[in-house]
């Protein structure tokens, strides 16, 4: 190929020498497949919002809440183009289309309310539509004077292409097609005037027909991208961690899960949906930590639930003290009755008295003495557990022992899993045993708990992690939580990765936690419950408890060493506040909602004020925090009138959800006190005009 093209060169070359003129007529030149498909692809489509990676994973959505999805779509030239999402569930069967919206500049969007969990897939179809194009250039130039008899012409033959091999039309367009045709041509015949002509074959009735039925010129399809429906718990739950053992009330008596039964109503009151308990497996005995992470353990101290694995069992077994697999379905039956799912910690590491260590020695690092490496991190000692490898003999008999430990407390009745440490995993084994589990029981939800760098936190998400632990838990200066909820709500991983904001857990006790009082309780607790879709407390936090180990982000006396005893109802405790920001979820869907969250200006650096709201207006909720735990601060604050496209001056109806008083503000600026003790948030639902006062 290269010699005759060198050759055709130099003998153009030395024919434009001559002068003399090479002749193309009737010169053919072969079919190039090449320039066929890049012909035929003629639109564009990009900027997807749901494609992840270049389609590598699967965006995320939740059923029965629509869902935008968006492309940039345009094509050359001024014709008018069309374009519709197409979508299955699974990867198999026919797809079902949905017409998309030109919203400007080229972008293009459709909503989609999936109805069904699990595995999708979608992908875009876009064409020249030629018969609105012909109707939008007829119209200008029948407007100028001219003639349109060609036109007239012209649509006929696009009418009759509608209804012959080339049309999409069904039997009954076909018959209402060839009428129009039928008509025009007697109108033509009798001489009826062109404009007459021409207003019957623009009428909105014929437009329809020929956009159902007329031809799609260079369809241009997208490739296919995956997409994964969660159920609604996914992307909206409350959660409620508690440690079984320690549900007694009487520290020298280990609890049961009869216990926790017992404590079912007061957690469900709360207004939780998710109760979270640590591992509940047999603990080991070698190197069991002692009280506060001492090293060596006391005669009867229970030790570490994350040192898992003893001569009871293992992953698969439950800790004698807690009761029977007969006691845990009873446990499981009562929640569902109070409205609770049951959520556990599915936690990889190992004591070194478990099963595994004798029975599949090639899934541990074994030292050169033959002794097994614990799992180390300096300054932090974790000689009570050690961890399994994933590679060389590991692979595949550990990931397949690994998804049936899931499979295994799915039949048990658990469909949501809290994964310990899952960054410290390979990305590989998520993604296989995620995807396997959930092609059976697309239910099953997994949250990432994850404090580790914001990329890896992201990949866990995209390999299928349906909830991440975040850095909210840290994240306490106003600009910080703005930049910080910018980045999850407005950013691409948006699409993929749902935070679930918990402002504690029995790992961490934070600096801000440990200084604030009560009052700083009560403002993270509005913060985690309305800015994310998911969040929770561990158990502790509505009596707010906050005594550290010196100088660490660590509980003192916490129970992940020994047994508590917990009186929630103390005074000082913030029962009410946890009850209200659940009923306030549970009956406002602007909080059922992640994304949608908007920042409005104050002018004190120490006040958070965001909105939430859906998208018709019809529930709209203000708020206004008070980050500073000690001090009061006032403030100017701005009244967001232009979302309901009312001037500065308006007014609008507010009601007091605090409280349940109404009233009106009257302009834009108004002037508020947020005082620590007594009100460190406000939280106002306004009223578009005309709106019901439910």
């Amino acid at each position: 190929m290269v010699r005759d093209k060198t050759a055709a060169e130099t003998k153009k070359r030395t024919t434009a020498k001559s002068g003399a003129k090479a002749s193309k007529k009737g010169v053919k030149h072969p079919a190039d497949p090449r320039l066929e498909v890049l012909a035929a692809q003629r639109i564009a489509i990009e900027g997807v919002n749901v494609e992840i990676d270049g389609g590598r994973f699967p965006a995320k959505a939740v059923a029965g809440q629509p869902e935008r999805i968006a492309a940039d779509i345009f094509c050359d030239g001024h014709e008018t183009i069309e374009a519709a999402l197409l979508y299955r569930h699974g990867s198999e069967g026919a797809f079902i289309e949905v017409p998309m919206e030109h919203l400007g500049n080229d972008r293009w969007e459709a909503w989609v309310t999936f109805s069904e969990i699990g595995s999708h897939e979608l992908t875009f179809i876009v064409w020249r539509n030629l018969f609105a194009t012909w109707r939008k250039d007829v119209a200008k130039k029948y407007a100028a004077g001219r003639s349109v008899g060609l036109e007239l012409e012209e649509a006929r033959h696009m009418i009759e292409a509608a209804y012959g091999r080339e049309g999409r039309a069904n039997a009954r367009d076909k018959t209402a097609l060839r009428d129009v045709v039928k008509a025009d041509r007697e109108a033509q015949k009798v001489g009826i005037a062109d404009g007459e002509r021409l207003a019957r074959l623009t009428s909105t009735e014929v437009a329809e027909l020929m956009d159902r039925a007329g031809p799609r010129t260079n369809l241009t399809e997208y490739r296919t991208l995956p997409l994964f429906v969660d159920r609604r718990a996914a992307a909206f739950s409350a959660w409620y961690e508690l440690m079984p053992r320690s549900q007694s009330g009487d520290v020298n008596r280990h609890g049961t899960f009869d216990d926790v039964i017992a404590r079912l109503g007061y957690v469900r009151d709360l207004g939780f949906d998710v109760l979270y308990f640590p591992p509940i497996h047999p603990i080991g005995r070698t190197n069991r930590k002692g009280k506060n992470n001492s090293l060596t353990a006391e005669d009867g101290e229970p030790g570490s639930p994350y040192a898992i694995g003893a001569k009871e069992g293992g992953h698969d077994a439950i800790h004698p003290e807690l009761g029977t697999f007969e006691d845990f379905h009873r446990l499981v039956q009562a929640a569902r009755e109070h409205g609770l799912e049951i959520a556990l910690d599915f936690a990889i590491q190992c004591s070194p008295d478990h099963p595994w260590i004798k029975e599949h020695p090639e899934w541990f690092d074994w030292r050169p003495d033959g002794s097994i490496k614990f799992a180390e991190n300096p300054p932090k000692k974790y000689e009570d557990i050690v961890n399994v490898h994933f590679y060389r003999d590991a692979i595949p008999g550990l990931w397949y022992e690994l998804r049936d430990i899931v499979l295994f407390w799915i039949k048990h009745g658990v469909t949501i899993f809290r994964v310990d440490n899952p960054h410290t995993k390979p990305f590989p084994f998520w993604e296989w045993m995620i995807a396997d589990v959930q092609a059976r029981h697309p239910e099953a939800i997994f949250l990432a708990e994850a404090f580790t760098r914001p990329k890896v936190m992201k990949r866990l998400a995209k390999v299928g992690f349906g909830q991440s632990y975040s850095y909210f838990t840290w994240r306490n200066e106003k600009t910080e939580i703005q930049e910080y909820m910018t980045e999850l709500t407005q950013s691409e991983c948006r699409h993929y990765m749902r935070p679930n904001f918990f402002a504690n857990t029995p790992d961490i006790n934070p600096l801000y936690l440990q200084t604030s009082g009560r009052a700083g309780f009560r403002v993270r607790l509005c913060l985690a419950a309305t800015l994310a879709g998911n969040y929770g407390i561990y158990n502790g936090f509505e009596i707010c408890e906050a005594e550290p180990v010196p100088g660490k982000e660590e509980y003192l006396n916490s129970e992940k060493y020994e047994l508590r005893e917990w009186d929630m109802d103390q005074p000082g405790n913030i029962q009410h506040d946890i009850r209200l920001m659940n009923r306030l979820r549970n009956t406002h869907p602007a909080l059922q909602e992640f994304t949608n969250l908007a920042f409005h200006e104050v002018d004190n650096p120490y006040v958070l004020s965001y909105s939430k709201k859906t998208e018709n207006l019809r529930d709209f909720i203000l708020f206004h925090v008070n980050l500073d735990p000690h001090d009061t601060q006032g403030f100017h604050f701005e009244v967001p009138l232009w979302e309901f496209g009312l001037p500065d001056e308006a007014s609008i109806e507010v009601r007091d959800l605090l409280h349940g008083n109404h009233f009106t503000w009257h302009g834009k600026t108004q002037w508020l006190d947020l005082e620590p003790a007594t009100r460190p948030y406000a939280i106002w639902q306004l009223f578009a005009p005309g709106a019901p006062r439910a």
